[in-house]
């Protein structure tokens, strides 16, 4: 199979470029600029460098591919950029480039959730496309992660300088995933999906353990060394917080935060597990990285 990634540079897009060349895909990725080439000399067989807010930079980028995959979208960009003008127009410009050119499949990573948090901005933007990718005349795929263990560095962060701080009891629940894991999971449903003939799958995916926000806290401090010390911060400010946020603050600012601040208000956000990479052991890997840069 021949497999097209965008958002390649990302943190889940370089696993999914690394799981589609091992299984034996023919891998092409864009790339947002030639500086990042470099490291994808051994993951892709075609590098392709463009915009994909550019209709113009994608022509034919989808040409003889059987899947789109897309994980495109604003994590912290700071170059002006909407969530409209990212995760939702740029993957409908990836859109229309697949079904011009008759793909087998476009498979979309949105959030866990997302139904329920489309008054969130980034999430909002998101759902905009899934909206868009259900109408499409080739078949589709919704991917849910419930977080990935990147997301889940700010706990360990905290726990470096000795206090984790959590809104409410901490008692929420969470499983989420590493990049490899969902990765393995996402070209395997794409590709079961396809042999099926399917015109629509929905995964909605976790990691193995599934914790508390107090549990995770005990472990990102317990990999730091430092003692179990987290401090319960009132749930409504985090409420008076999201209100208060989009009158004070840009887009580029509140977005992040209002994401955050959105999720951690939820109780359960266990979706089904999925793989074999722990938590537990991200955290000691970064504890490990952290004890040699000193």
């Amino acid at each position: 199979m021949r497999i097209l990634i965008a958002g390649a540079s990302g943190y889940l897009g370089r696993h999914v470029s690394e799981e589609a060349k091992k299984v034996g895909f023919t891998v092409r990725v864009l790339l947002r600029t030639e500086s990042q080439a470099a490291s994808f000399s051994s993951l892709a067989d075609e590098i392709i460098v463009g915009e994909a807010t550019k209709p113009a930079d994608l022509e034919g980028l989808a040409e003889n591919c059987d899947i789109v995959f897309s994980s495109l979208g604003i994590t912290r960009q700071k170059d002006g950029l909407t969530y409209e003008q990212v995760d939702y127009q740029a993957n409908a410009n990836l859109l229309a480039e697949a079904e011009r050119s008759k793909c087998a499949l476009f498979c979309y990573v949105s959030v866990f959730k997302g139904q329920d948090l489309r008054w969130v901005k980034l999430v909002k933007a998101k759902e905009h496309f899934v909206d868009l990718l259900a109408q499409s005349t080739i078949p589709s795929a919704i991917i849910r992660p419930t977080g990935f263990f990147s997301d889940m560095a700010d706990f360990f962060n905290m726990a470096q300088a000795g206090r984790v701080f959590l809104f409410g009891k901490g008692t929420g629940r969470f499983n989420p995933i590493s990049g490899k894991d969902l990765a393995v999971e996402i070209i395997r449903s794409c590709r079961a999906q396809i042999d099926r003939g399917e015109r629509f799958s929905e995964l909605e995916i976790g990691g193995p353990d599934t914790l508390s926000l107090n549990q995770i806290a005990c472990l990102a401090l317990k990999a730091s060394g430092k003692p179990e010390k987290i401090l319960h911060l009132p749930d409504v400010l985090r409420r008076i917080t999201l209100a208060v946020l989009p009158r004070i603050t840009p887009l580029s600012v509140y977005g992040p935060l209002q994401f955050f601040l959105a999720v951690m208000g939820i109780s359960d956000l266990a979706a089904p597990e999925y793989g074999s990479d722990h938590l537990s052991d991200f955290y000691r890997q970064l504890a490990e990285g952290a004890n040699e840069k000193q």
